[in-house]
């Protein structure tokens, strides 16, 4: 009775838990949904106090720098295995931030790649996982499987992400029907996500950075759980 009583309550909490990381989700749909222009609109349904200016049309390409990663010599075991994070698609999860990779760099691998700073939007732009999206938290190298918008000065990376996030469906639409399904770095950038002005850009990144933020410390407390179960 003990035993069983102590993992009904375990249990309980786990459910608890569960219930309120997807209540969250559910949330965040519901803001994406509702803070950006549906198509063909030029103002979304919810705004921030003080905002009224008509949203505009960009590419992807006049926001940020596009880079294609690339894969440092595998033949030179000098490369591999050091501090620095080396971005594949299966090192973008759930979360929204990758910061750690199932391959390291040494600084002299770090070096011979294309360098994607902290902030920058990560979008798996080949394969069976296409679509797939995370943020740089530190200075990555990504392979040749991504691509990345580095935003220019006057874009704000947080509102980039979460755009960039709301669009991959539609973005993903754009990779070539072939084989491999693969959407190259030309076709990528002429992807269109509609702009606010960066005042508004700010306000909207930091209300989704913080709220992904709360949905990975639930994810966290579920996961601690879920081990201390075992």
């Amino acid at each position: 009775e003990k035993i069983g009583s102590l993992f009904s309550l375990l249990d309980k909490t786990i459910a608890l838990h569960q219930r309120k990381l997807d209540l969250l989700k559910e949330q965040k749909k519901g803001y994406l949904q509702k803070m950006f222009p549906k198509n063909g609109e030029k103002v979304p349904e919810l705004r921030f106090a003080g905002f009224a200016d008509d949203w505009e049309e960009r590419k992807l390409s006049e926001i940020g720098k596009i880079v294609t990663g690339n894969t440092p010599s595998t033949s030179n075991k000098g490369y591999y295995n050091g501090d620095f994070l080396f971005v594949s698609p299966a090192d973008i999860q759930e979360n929204r931030y990758v910061n750690k990779t199932t391959t390291t760099l040494t600084e002299l691998g770090f070096k011979t790649g294309r360098l994607v700073p902290k902030g920058a939007t990560l979008f798996v732009s080949i394969g069976s996982t296409i679509g797939k999206i995370g943020q740089s938290i530190c200075d990555v190298i990504t392979n040749q499987q991504i691509n990345s918008v580095i935003s220019f000065s006057d874009y704000d990376d947080d509102f980039i992400y979460t755009s960039i996030l709301n669009s991959s469906t539609k973005i993903k639409q754009l990779a070539a029907t072939q084989a491999v399904p693969i959407i190259n770095k030309n076709e990528f950038g002429k992807s269109i996500i509609k702009i606010p002005s960066l005042e508004e850009q700010q306000k909207i990144g930091a209300f989704f950075k913080q709220l992904d933020d709360t949905i990975a410390l639930h994810q966290r407390k579920l996961d601690l759980l879920k081990e201390q179960k075992k």
